[in-house]
């Protein structure tokens, strides 16, 4: 399943897990990272560890601390065995970092790696096409710290596009930074469709109420998967030959999108 929205929510957070869980979203991520104060780590950790004991739930993943993180051991020896739909590792920057975490999690764990600093981005293509994993998020916000940039549009204009190319290249998702003006609908909605443009297949949220905008976004509309499923009619009548719609040529790479949109649409 191509995940279009992922709810972030704090570990430390355990009465907002069933929340998060019903808010819309195609997965929710609960967060031992960012979210969690150091002294709150072990807190969270054993919270996080008996909801997920209760038994599996569709989408519902964690974000573990980084590869040089002093509380990923623990990390890993509380989830090994607990029914994930992936876990999130937050800043990789090699490929190496993934394969070793892979055999602690277990090879049955798909893995979300981060991608929020210059070295990360420059070994993206290598980090995407690792055995395992299902698919990157953007971290623009601490690449942007790194960097020295804002995070305007124009500004990340470029680590977007190289990030959606090596996840296109590895048949990996891609999922945008969650829009962190919560109270800007206008804002969220533009900068998902531009994301969506470049060929990111979903965005996280860190409120549920930014989950109905980003779904809307990466949802065909009922006009494009009408007018996807006409190309593709149209494309297998021609049998090899030249086909039209609406007095357009269909090549292949339109036929593919097409394709993609149904996809997306259910059919």
């Amino acid at each position: 399943m191509t995940f279009r929205s992922l709810l972030f929510v704090p570990g430390n957070r355990p009465e907002r897990f069933e929340k998060a869980l019903a808010a819309g979203a195609d997965a929710v991520c609960i967060d031992l990272e960012d979210a969690v104060a150091p002294d709150a780590k072990g807190k969270a950790r054993t919270a996080v560890t008996a909801f997920l004991a209760q038994g599996a739930r569709p989408g519902l993943g964690v974000r573990v601390n980084g590869p040089a993180s002093e509380y990923l051991d623990a990390d890993c020896r509380a989830l090994s065995g607990l029914p994930l739909a992936f876990a999130m590792v937050p800043k990789v920057e090699t490929p190496g970092q993934l394969v070793s975490l892979r055999l602690r999690l277990g090879d049955e764990v798909p893995l979300w790696p981060i991608i929020e600093s210059p070295e990360g981005l420059r070994q993206a293509w290598d980090i995407a096409a690792v055995q395992g994993v299902a698919g990157v998020l953007f971290g623009a916000a601490d690449y942007s710290a790194e960097v020295g940039c804002t995070l305007d549009w124009d500004a990340l204009l470029y680590a977007r596009g190289a990030l959606a190319a090596a996840a296109a290249r590895a048949g990996v998702e891609l999922l945008d930074v969650p829009y962190l003006d919560i109270g800007d609908a206008a804002g969220l909605s533009d900068s998902t469709r531009r994301a969506k443009a470049l060929g990111f297949t979903g965005r996280a949220c860190i409120h549920p109420d930014q989950v109905e905008a980003v779904n809307a976004a990466h949802t065909p509309t009922l006009a494009e998967a009408d007018r996807a499923r006409r190309l593709i009619i149209a494309f297998d009548a021609a049998a090899g030959g030249a086909a039209l719609l609406d007095g357009k040529l269909i090549e292949l790479p339109v036929v593919r999108a097409a394709r993609r949109i149904l996809e997306r649409a259910g059919g």
